[in-house]
Order: C-alpha cells, then sequence, then structure tokens
C-alpha cells in the first residue's frame, strides 16, 4: 500500500497554493500598479510617456539576456526552497529601491529618479520573474496527479487579482503624489516572502516523506546541454513559447497604458469624486479591495462547487445558485460599477476581473475537457476584436466590448497554457523550460512596454509642442493598432501548435491530457 504524504490531502495542497500564491499576488502588483498613476507621475514628477515605458521595460532588461534561464538552471539544481527565497528577496529588494529613487533618495532631478528607478526594476524584474517559475514548478510538485490544471489557473488568478488592485486601488493610496502608492507595494511584497518561509516547512516535510531530502541530487536528473537542445528543437515547444511571447507582449503592454487610453480616448476621469467611492470603515481602498476579493471568491466558488457535485440536477442547481447570488452582487454595487465605469484606473482594472472570473473556470474545463490549443487559438481571436476596438473605433461601448474581450482572451491563453507546457516538458525539465519561455518573453514584453510609450509621444509629438507634456491629449491610435497585427501571429502560432501536437502525440486537445 502507497504510503500517504502531505500531498494527498486536498486541504494542504490548497493551503500551500494560497501561501505560495501571495508572493504572485504581490509581485504582479508591483509589476502593474504604475498603470493606476501613470498620469500622477507625470503630473508630479514630469515622466513623459517614453521614460515611463522605459521604466516598465527596464523590468524586462536582465532577463532578455537570459537571466531566468539562468534562474531555471538555479532552480533545477538548488531546488525550490533556496531558489525561492533567493529570488523573491531579489524582487523585494528591486522593489525597494525603485520606491526610493521614486521619493528622490538618490538624487531629486527627474533624470536621477528615471534611472533609479530602472535599476531597481531591473532587479525586481529578475527576483520577480524566476520566483514567477519557482511557483509554477511547486504548483506541479504538489498537484501533478491531481488538479493541476485548475490549481495553475486559481493562481493566475492571484496574480490577476493583485494587478486589477494594483490598477485600482494606488490612485486611492496615492492621495496625490506617487510615493505612498510606491510604498505600499514594497511593503506587500515583504508579506508575501514571510508566508513563502512558512510554506517551506511544508515542503521540507513532503520531501522526507517521499524520500527527497535532496530532491534535484539524483545524478540522472542533472542538467545536460543535451537536454536543452532537444528543448528547443521541440516542436510543441517552439510554437507554445513564441506564443507565450506575441500574446503577452500584445496584453501585458496594453494593460499598462489602458487607464491612460480610456482617459485621452474616451474622456474618462482619473480620480473618482467623493460620493461615487465605495467605503469600506471610511476608507476606499478597503471599500475597492472588498469588491475585489467578493469577486475572486465568486471565481473560485463557480470553478470548484459545481464540478464535484455528482449528479447533473445538483450541478445545474449550484450554477443556478451562484449565478443568483453573483447577480445580486452586481445589482447591490451597481452605483459603484456605474461610477467605476466613467474612470480610467477603475474601468482598466475590470480587465482582470474576467480573468478572476473566468481562469479557474477554464482551467477546470481544460482538466476535465482537454482542448488546450484551441482555446489558445480562441483567446488570440478575443484579442484582435479588443485591440481593433480600442484602436480604430471610437464608440465607448464598443470600447467596453473590448475590455471585457480583453479580460476573457487573459483568462483563455494563460489557463491552457501553462499546463500545455507541463505535459509537453518533462517534469525534472520544467524549470528550465519555464526559464526559456519567460527569456523570450521579455523580449516581447520590453520591446512593447517601450515601443508603445516612444510611438505614443511620436505620433502626438505636435501636440506635445504645442501644449506640453500632461496637458495634451494622446491619440492612442496606432500604438494600439500595432497589436492587432500581433493577434493575428498569436492565432497562426496557436495553430501551428495544434498541427504539431497531432503529430507529436501530445494530447493537448484530449479529456484529461495535462496530467
Amino acid at each position: 500500500m502507497e504510503k500517504k504524504s502531505l500531498r494527498h490531502s486536498a486541504l494542504l495542497r490548497w493551503l500551500v497554493l494560497v501561501l505560495i500564491s501571495a508572493l504572485l499576488f504581490s509581485t504582479y502588483w508591483f509589476y502593474d500598479f504604475f498603470s493606476g498613476i501613470k498620469g500622477l507621475m507625470t503630473a508630479e514628477l514630469g515622466i513623459s510617456s517614453e521614460e515611463y515605458g522605459r521604466i516598465l521595460a527596464a523590468t524586462t532588461f536582465a532577463n532578455m539576456l537570459g537571466m531566468i534561464l539562468v534562474g531555471g538552471l538555479i532552480l533545477d539544481r538548488w531546488g525550490i526552497r533556496i531558489a525561492g527565497l533567493v529570488f523573491g528577496a531579489l524582487a523585494f529588494l528591486g522593489a525597494l529601491v525603485t520606491a526610493f529613487s521614486l521619493m528622490g533618495w538618490f538624487g531629486s532631478d527627474k533624470e536621477t529618479m528615471v534611472w533609479g528607478a530602472m535599476g531597481g526594476r531591473v532587479l525586481f524584474g529578475i527576483g520577480m520573474e524566476i520566483s514567477c517559475v519557482v511557483i509554477t514548478r511547486t504548483i506541479v510538485k504538489w498537484f501533478k496527479g491531481y488538479e493541476m490544471a485548475l490549481a495553475m489557473a486559481v493562481n493566475i488568478g492571484f496574480g490577476r487579482l493583485g494587478t486589477a488592485l494594483g490598477m485600482a486601488v494606488s490612485p486611492d493610496l496615492a492621495g496625490g503624489t506617487v510615493a505612498p502608492a510606491v510604498n505600499f507595494a514594497v511593503v506587500l511584497i515583504g508579506i508575501s516572502l514571510i508566508l513563502f518561509v512558512l510554506y517551506l516547512f511544508f515542503d521540507l516535510r513532503l520531501d522526507r516523506q517521499e524520500g527527497k531530502a535532496v530532491p534535484e541530487a539524483a545524478e540522472d536528473e542533472r542538467f545536460r546541454l543535451a537536454d536543452f537542445l532537444q528543448l528547443i528543437t521541440n516542436r510543441s515547444f517552439i510554437y507554445i513559447t513564441l506564443l507565450c511571447v506575441a500574446f503577452y507582449a500584445a496584453v501585458f503592454p496594453l494593460l499598462q497604458y489602458t487607464p491612460d487610453l480610456l482617459v485621452n480616448k474616451f474622456g474618462f476621469s482619473y480620480a473618482l469624486q467623493g460620493g461615487d467611492e465605495f467605503l469600506l470603515w471610511g476608507s476606499a481602498s478597503l471599500g475597492t479591495t472588498f469588491i475585489y476579493v467578493l469577486l475572486f471568491v465568486f471565481g473560485l466558488l463557480f470553478s470548484l462547487w459545481p464540478p464535484a457535485l455528482k449528479t447533473f440536477q445538483a450541478r445545474t442547481g449550484a450554477y443556478l445558485l451562484l449565478l443568483l447570488l453573483f447577480g445580486t452582487y452586481v445589482y447591490v454595487l451597481q452605483d459603484v460599477f456605474a461610477a467605476w465605469l466613467q474612470n480610467g484606473p477603475k474601468t482598466a482594472s475590470l480587465i482582470p476581473m474576467g480573468t478572476i472570473l473566468f481562469t479557474p473556470i477554464f482551467g477546470s474545463y481544460v482538466d476535465r475537457k482537454g482542448k488546450a490549443a484551441s482555446l489558445m487559438m480562441l483567446g488570440s481571436g478575443l484579442l484582435i476584436f479588443a485591440t481593433l476596438s480600442l484602436s480604430v473605433f471610437n464608440n465607448v461601448y464598443l470600447g467596453y466590448a473590448g475590455l471585457l474581450s480583453l479580460g476573457i482572451a487573459f483568462s483563455l491563453v494563460p489557463a491552457a497554457m501553462w499546463p500545455a507546457v507541463a505535459r509537453i516538458v518533462e517534469e525534472k525539465r520544467l524549470g528550465t523550460a519555464y526559464g526559456a519561455m519567460f527569456t523570450v518573453q521579455n523580449w516581447g514584453l520590453g520591446f512593447f512596454f517601450w515601443g508603445i510609450g516612444a510611438l505614443l509621444d511620436w505620433v502626438n509629438r505636435d501636440r506635445l509642442a504645442a501644449i506640453g507634456e500632461g496637458q495634451a491629449v494622446y491619440d492612442y491610435t496606432w500604438p494600439v493598432l500595432v497589436l492587432v497585427g500581433i493577434g493575428v501571429i498569436s492565432i497562426y502560432l496557436a495553430w501551428q501548435l495544434k498541427q504539431a501536437d497531432k503529430a507529436q502525440g501530445y494530447g493537448l486537445e484530449n479529456p484529461g491530457a495535462l496530467n
């Protein structure tokens, strides 16, 4: 009879997921919260769109040169515990440097602040991206053979919750100045590191139970160059890596500019009026957090509760009850959402709202039905619609539809992609595989983070010359229209992945194929 270990307990598996996902939550908050205060950074610090894009792009610089791949190799050799602590601490250090720079600790002139913030984002980017690899590798360790796709989807949901709250709450925390919003984001990473340390005790006990006190010590699990060459000559791995680059190079940069796009294109505001805020214990920040946490809970309930019921009637009843409760939730908060839909940062923060609801649902669907490559194609198609709606057309309701489509696409593709990688690549090489994917991804992210800001300044150069930075109304048409082509490329790559899978037999389209 097989000896039971900690990972056989569903309660402990999901507790572990919460502990490690806190680090993802906090780093995604820090990664994306600047988008909610872009206008404030211009007004208070004089930072242009190009400089804003350069600060964001700096997050990817070291990772463009293969630092994530090196981190993946380190993870395969050092294991989850040491790698997680080292790179989580590096993310925290980078966040501190960024905060000190923007507060003028290293010099109060704009150039010093920009270059200091870039340096901090470089360190943060290394720590964050490799921490993401550690977290993904940890989920595989605890959930393979169980609800792995669902666990990855829930984990992604934590990251999207961090993004949504970072965008929505940062303007409230700022209160007219950049420093409070930055400082709060740094503190969050520190708290998440403490929770990761708590997880380490579970990880150590699991390894002892399963006879893996040093998990990567076996000679046949050591990394060899031949293994890496085999990885980069695998057709399915190549296509899913290129799809990862194309899709995220469109979505993440667009997300960083969406609040400013809505303010400039549709006349939204940057700040809510006092009567429009939802207050909890007198705090707008706590009120916004409460709304998003409830939404996250609804996403979990939709994905976890009905599928666990045995009969069709029970599942149908559960879905109907949840829909009724969710409808009531939206009805009670309708005035709040109506105010949000006229506010740039709050409306943009609703993009991750779709991911919080739908990523766990799509992850559960992948667990039960497969269709991973097909879902990636669908998500890429929704990306095309979203970018067309936000660039070519000037109808605000079509813009809302585009944001909703972007949120759903942001759910579909990751929920299908990351479990598919675990099927294509051997578990002992997943650190290297994810590291390689994130390395190439950062080339796309860095180019488009900076490129959109630079193109935005260039196409609006006459307005900037006549009126000045921070007062001109920016035309976002061409910067966003470029991303439509990225969506077309994404569909093509997802289709090629589907064809490669047919030839190589990984079964990405088959039910239950990803465990």
